[in-house]
């Protein structure tokens, strides 16, 4: 087994005072320094001829196109699309925020003139300059970077036990669920043998009625009425005890002679 490597403990949190510094600090520092520098950035917008309330916009644009850019280029991997780029971009906007901050105080203290034309000339073309690397920062994908899955242990091999599996029997062959046709052809003939046959009615209806003498009885006329009806819908009394009934009992004269059913009408 390969050996583990000890585990280093986190360096303990300094006292309460220095967490705070280091939490509260920051952003404190942050909103001095651009309070700071606003003015700076004001007054050189003003210099290349910039109006208010437009000349505002300046200490915005340097201070959230430095932003942008150095995120960027710190959240980017190494060789990772417009991370070189970022770079550049995050310190190209630092050194316009230290020559605003240097032209500014010259003129304030009479050390340079303002009314110069390349100082006009390169401020003029800071804001453009901005939105075009900001936008070219928004259009370079991001990649995404899979979560690194290494440690500093050398991995192990699991042990796997081997274990003894009794053998399995056969499973035994099942009757086919199904005769043979060979086997059912018999039955099958059998069974239409003593089906009994029906005649060829030439009236349908007498097929309808025919199975009424089944019970034993004669069926009556509102039997053989309550049958028909509905495929048939009503039919006269006279058709049934003339045409249905006489053809039925035509063709089996036996029937004729089974008991009328009781409590029936005829």
């Amino acid at each position: 087994m390969a050996e583990q490597k000890p585990r280093t403990s986190p360096p303990p949190a300094g006292p309460w005072y220095a967490r705070l510094a280091t939490t509260a600090g920051r952003p404190a520092v942050l909103a001095a320094t651009l309070i700071m520098s606003m003015p700076g950035e004001y007054h050189v917008a003003k210099y290349a001829g910039w109006s208010d309330p437009w000349a505002y916009g300046m200490p915005f644009s340097l201070s959230a196109y430095a932003g942008i850019a150095a995120v960027v280029a710190a959240t980017r991997p190494k060789g990772a699309r417009g991370r070189w780029s970022a770079t550049l971009g995050a310190g190209f906007a630092i050194v316009l925020a230290l020559a605003a901050q240097v032209v500014a105080h010259l003129v304030e203290t009479g050390h340079m003139d303002h009314n110069q034309p390349w100082l006009i000339a390169v401020t003029s073309m800071v804001p453009p300059a901005v939105l075009a690397h900001l936008l070219h920062l928004a259009a370079t994908p991001t990649p995404v970077v899979a979560p690194s899955t290494s440690v500093d242990t050398t991995p192990v091999a699991p042990v796997v036990e081997r274990v003894e599996q009794a053998p399995v029997p056969p499973m035994p062959v099942k009757a086919p669920a199904v005769a043979p046709a060979e086997e059912v052809r018999p039955a099958l003939e059998a069974a239409e043998e003593q089906r009994p046959k029906r005649p060829a009615y030439r009236d349908p209806r007498c097929a309808i009625v025919r199975p009424l003498y089944d019970g034993g009885t004669r069926p009556t006329t509102s039997q053989m009425r309550e049958a028909l009806r509905p495929q048939y819908g009503k039919v006269s009394d006279s058709t049934l005890r003339g045409v249905i009934r006489e053809e039925i009992e035509e063709w089996e004269p036996d029937l004729a002679d089974l008991p009328p059913a009781i409590g029936r009408t005829a």
